[in-house]
């Protein structure tokens, strides 16, 4: 898939520069022309001796260091990229490209070229969330730059938080995934819902549910990265949402209602994987309730069910719901499927480790109309996300660009 595909792979000053050289391996295994970019920080914690030796190419620290008098490096490197991959980017490097600097061999690179850019961000969580990264990171999305969003795990810091470089065969995934697919969506508008919801109590108590929102974040990614116009319906999350989506925040199962049905007529796919609450209370107290006997009494009253509604009001829509169930998952899927008018349902038992709210993987089944259509073992989300829309697309083209 990658064969003969040339890729300048830019590695920055953060301590997950090691992480390059396994990724600069893998996509040399691929078949990738790999030209490796490194900062001078960056050779601080690996060595370009070896990523010479991975890539088989000449690694390019200093914009004066000029091998070839027949062209200029950085420029010839920018014309005869198919992509460029920065991993790690640190902050700093962010802020640069953002900037427009031009101060090393890699931002100089990237200032001159015109093809595609997938940044994968790697950086202590403080940092990640700081308002002028965020700033950087939709600045970048806005012209097009693709992300690779960082995993939790274990950072160098100390803390077990966001910030955490993707894993090298992610990256490679997402690499391959937009060479092989990055115009399979091309201009389908697509929606995605994501999160949980809240439903107030009073000030401050609600109920909501464990969803993280992390699948949902996954697909807009995904989607994006297949060419996509994406726009993200998200409620209540634990993750950070994918740069480059149009994002809408909503608390509540009603809000989320109408910023979906708002958009609706526009959609050419609407993928529905927020856990939206099925209650909410009747009254919602002004003033936080105080103790009062042993006992608190609810009155709750059903919400109006989003899937159903879209369901009902469905035209050219692709529409894809989910299910999170605990047991009979294919007859209950089966049975929201028709019930809800849907083209596709995913559902997962989120009993089974690793397929439940929170994590980083799952483990689906995604049924149509006349049953099962595929059963993806234990995954990353991102993967999962990448097989679903790849499911998509491919019926979306058998039917002409028409829901089947």
């Amino acid at each position: 898939m990658l064969k003969g595909k040339s890729i300048i792979l830019g590695i920055t000053g953060g301590i997950a520069a090691y992480k390059g050289a396994a990724l600069c391996s893998k996509l040399v295994q691929a078949g990738a022309n790999v030209h490796v970019i490194m900062t001078e920080s960056a050779t601080k914690f690996i060595t370009p001796l070896t990523l010479q030796t991975l890539s088989r190419n000449p690694v390019y620290i200093d914009t004066f260091d000029e091998r070839d008098p027949a062209v200029v490096s950085h420029i010839h490197l920018a014309d005869h990229a198919d992509l460029i991959v920065i991993a790690p980017a640190t902050a700093n490097a962010i802020a640069k490209l953002a900037g427009g600097h031009a101060d090393d061999m890699l931002s100089t690179t990237l200032l001159a070229a015109t093809c595609p850019v997938l940044i994968a961000p790697a950086m202590n969580v403080h940092m990640y969330e700081h308002p002028a990264v965020v700033h950087n990171l939709e600045l970048l999305a806005s012209r097009g730059a693709m992300f690779i969003e960082p995993g939790t795990g274990q950072l160098a810091c100390g803390y077990v938080a966001k910030g955490r470089l993707a894993e090298p065969e992610d990256i490679v995934l997402a690499i391959q995934s937009w060479f092989d697919s990055g115009s399979k969506l091309k201009g389908k508008r697509l929606l995605v819902t994501a999160g949980g919801t809240m439903e107030r109590l009073d000030p401050v108590r609600y109920l909501t549910n464990d969803s993280s929102g992390k699948m949902g974040f996954a697909l807009a990614e995904a989607a994006l990265l297949m060419g996509a116009d994406v726009t993200l319906v998200a409620g209540r999350t634990t993750a950070a949402p994918p740069a480059g989506v149009k994002l809408i925040r909503v608390e509540s199962a009603q809000q989320m209602l109408e910023a979906v049905t708002g958009l609706y007529d526009d959609m050419d796919i609407v993928v529905k994987s927020a856990a939206v609450a099925d209650y909410r209370a009747v009254q919602i107290s002004d003033h936080k309730l105080k103790k009062n006997g042993e006992k608190l009494v609810l009155e709750l009253e059903r919400t109006t069910d989003i899937l159903e509604t879209l369901g009902q009001k469905k035209k050219q829509q692709f529409l894809v719901g989910f299910a999170a169930e605990t047991e009979q998952v294919e007859q209950y899927a089966m049975d929201k499927l028709r019930r809800k008018n849907c083209d596709l349902i995913v559902a997962n038992d989120v009993s089974k480790e690793g397929a439940g709210f929170n994590g980083d993987t799952n483990i689906v089944q995604v049924f149509g109309e006349k049953g099962l259509v595929a059963a993806l073992p234990l995954l990353s989300k991102r993967e999962v996300a990448a097989r679903l829309l790849d499911l998509i697309a491919a019926r979306l083209a058998s039917s002409g660009g028409k829901r089947e």
